[in-house]
């Protein structure tokens, strides 16, 4: 049986325009109150918010940012080799980078290559959570290979910003 490979896009996630500002207000201090304790599991209210903001009905009037990194899937998909693509989020919206994870699973995938749109290190999206989903997945997920593609080299990440300068502004112009 051939291996069956995916990719998660990752990108941070935002809130819908239109989600109701109580709505995240609450889930924001019961998170910062977590935090504070230093507990990794939501409570239950927490959880169940959590899931409310990530669920809000996306339009592009109203979330943008996912538009934005739906652009970005599209753009890599046919670079990625045939393999699966998916896209998932830290917060805010859905998936979560562990449902995406456990759907790809349950889908059968042997190999599942995790990449983020937040590229600096020092992040904690980046450097810290998406690390430690990963660990968590292999402890759950023992026959499946699950790699996450970070950090980004800053050499690297030089030579796209400049590109990007010289693409968008070149000089002499």
């Amino acid at each position: 049986m051939a291996n069956k490979e995916a990719v998660i896009l990752i990108g941070h996630g935002g809130t819908a325009t239109d989600t109701p500002r109580p709505l995240i207000g609450e889930l924001k201090r019961l998170e910062a109150e977590r935090q504070a304790r230093r507990e990794l599991k939501m409570s239950p209210r927490e959880a169940e918010l959590d899931k409310q903001v990530r669920e809000w009905p996306r339009t592009p009037e109203n979330d943008a940012y996912k538009v934005g990194v739906d652009a970005i899937a599209k753009a890599l998909a046919p670079r990625l080799g045939g393999r699966q693509l998916v896209t998932a989020y830290n917060e805010f919206c859905a998936p979560s980078v562990e449902d995406a994870i456990e759907s790809l699973v349950k889908d059968g995938c042997t190999r599942i290559s995790l990449i983020s749109t937040m590229y600096t290190r020092g992040g904690v999206h980046a450097e810290r959570e998406i690390p430690g989903i990963v660990v968590e997945a292999r402890k759950n997920h023992p026959g499946v290979e699950i790699e996450y593609a970070w950090p980004f080299d800053a050499d690297y990440l030089a030579g796209f910003l400049a590109g990007q300068l010289a693409r968008a502004l070149p000089s002499g112009a």
